[in-house]
Protein backbone atom coordinates (compact mmCIF):
# COMPACT_ATOMS: atom_id res chain seq x y z
CA UNK A 1 0.00 0.00 0.00
CA UNK A 2 1.34 3.24 -1.01
CA UNK A 3 0.68 6.57 0.36
CA UNK A 4 -1.13 7.82 -2.27
CA UNK A 5 -3.45 5.12 -2.02
CA UNK A 6 -3.93 5.95 1.90
CA UNK A 7 -5.67 9.29 0.60
CA UNK A 8 -7.57 7.95 -2.46
CA UNK A 9 -11.01 9.47 -1.83
CA UNK A 10 -12.62 6.66 -4.17
CA UNK A 11 -10.86 3.82 -1.73
CA UNK A 12 -12.33 2.71 1.36
CA UNK A 13 -10.89 3.87 4.69
CA UNK A 14 -7.70 1.84 5.32
CA UNK A 15 -7.46 -0.52 7.97
CA UNK A 16 -5.10 0.30 10.99
CA UNK A 17 -2.53 -2.03 9.74
CA UNK A 18 -2.26 -0.61 6.29
CA UNK A 19 -2.06 3.03 7.88
CA UNK A 20 0.79 1.17 9.88
CA UNK A 21 2.79 -0.34 7.40
CA UNK A 22 2.81 2.46 5.22
CA UNK A 23 4.03 4.99 8.07
CA UNK A 24 6.76 2.01 8.73
CA UNK A 25 7.31 1.56 4.73
CA UNK A 26 8.07 5.48 5.17
CA UNK A 27 10.06 5.74 8.01
CA UNK A 28 12.88 2.77 6.79
CA UNK A 29 13.07 4.91 3.33
CA UNK A 30 14.11 8.21 5.78
CA UNK A 31 16.47 6.23 7.49
CA UNK A 32 17.94 4.54 4.47
CA UNK A 33 18.54 8.21 3.03
CA UNK A 34 18.91 10.49 6.26
CA UNK A 35 22.90 11.37 6.06
CA UNK A 36 22.27 11.41 1.63
CA UNK A 37 20.68 14.47 1.82
CA UNK A 38 22.62 17.13 3.33
CA UNK A 39 25.82 16.52 1.42
CA UNK A 40 23.64 15.47 -1.25
CA UNK A 41 22.93 18.95 -1.79
CA UNK A 42 26.13 20.10 -0.69
CA UNK A 43 28.06 18.44 -3.23
CA UNK A 44 25.63 18.86 -6.07
CA UNK A 45 25.97 22.59 -5.10
CA UNK A 46 29.59 22.71 -5.77
CA UNK A 47 28.94 20.66 -8.57
CA UNK A 48 26.86 23.14 -10.64
CA UNK A 49 29.07 26.01 -9.23
CA UNK A 50 32.30 24.55 -10.42
CA UNK A 51 30.68 23.23 -13.79
CA UNK A 52 29.65 26.85 -14.68
CA UNK A 53 32.50 28.76 -13.34
CA UNK A 54 35.14 26.93 -15.47
CA UNK A 55 33.93 27.38 -18.60
CA UNK A 56 33.68 31.01 -17.69
CA UNK A 57 37.01 31.19 -16.61
CA UNK A 58 38.65 29.65 -19.27
CA UNK A 59 36.61 31.81 -21.73
CA UNK A 60 37.87 35.59 -20.18
CA UNK A 61 41.26 34.09 -20.15
CA UNK A 62 41.16 32.98 -23.74
CA UNK A 63 39.46 36.43 -24.65
CA UNK A 64 42.22 38.81 -22.64
CA UNK A 65 45.05 36.26 -24.42
CA UNK A 66 43.07 36.84 -28.01
CA UNK A 67 42.49 40.76 -27.27
CA UNK A 68 46.76 41.07 -26.01
CA UNK A 69 48.15 39.60 -28.73
CA UNK A 70 45.50 40.09 -31.35
CA UNK A 71 44.24 43.51 -31.05
CA UNK A 72 41.03 44.70 -33.19
CA UNK A 73 38.36 46.50 -33.25
CA UNK A 74 36.37 43.76 -31.67
CA UNK A 75 36.90 42.55 -27.87
CA UNK A 76 36.83 39.23 -27.23
CA UNK A 77 36.88 39.03 -23.50
CA UNK A 78 33.12 39.74 -22.65
CA UNK A 79 32.17 37.26 -25.94
CA UNK A 80 34.03 34.70 -24.22
CA UNK A 81 32.74 35.31 -21.13
CA UNK A 82 29.90 34.85 -22.10
CA UNK A 83 30.10 31.76 -24.55
CA UNK A 84 31.84 30.16 -21.39
CA UNK A 85 28.91 30.81 -19.17
CA UNK A 86 26.85 29.43 -21.60
CA UNK A 87 28.54 26.58 -22.40
CA UNK A 88 28.96 25.98 -18.26
CA UNK A 89 24.90 26.72 -17.26
CA UNK A 90 24.06 23.76 -19.87
CA UNK A 91 26.40 21.42 -18.21
CA UNK A 92 25.29 21.87 -15.15
CA UNK A 93 21.48 21.75 -16.67
CA UNK A 94 23.09 18.61 -17.91
CA UNK A 95 24.04 17.12 -14.67
CA UNK A 96 20.78 18.13 -12.58
CA UNK A 97 18.74 16.77 -14.90
CA UNK A 98 21.18 13.60 -15.04
CA UNK A 99 20.70 13.55 -10.83
CA UNK A 100 17.05 14.12 -11.49
CA UNK A 101 16.27 11.06 -13.57
CA UNK A 102 18.59 8.93 -11.28
CA UNK A 103 16.44 9.85 -7.73
CA UNK A 104 13.47 9.54 -9.96
CA UNK A 105 14.04 5.97 -10.84
CA UNK A 106 14.96 5.22 -7.25
CA UNK A 107 12.20 6.62 -5.79
CA UNK A 108 10.13 4.36 -8.53
CA UNK A 109 12.03 1.73 -7.43
CA UNK A 110 11.54 1.88 -3.49
CA UNK A 111 7.77 2.25 -4.99
CA UNK A 112 7.81 -1.18 -6.13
Amino acid sequence: MTDEDLHDPSRPRPTLSEQVGAKATRKIKARRHAGQSVWFGLGMMGLVGWTVMIPTLIGAALGRWIDKHHPGVHHWTLALLVAGMVIGCVSAWYWVAKEERAIGREQEDDDE
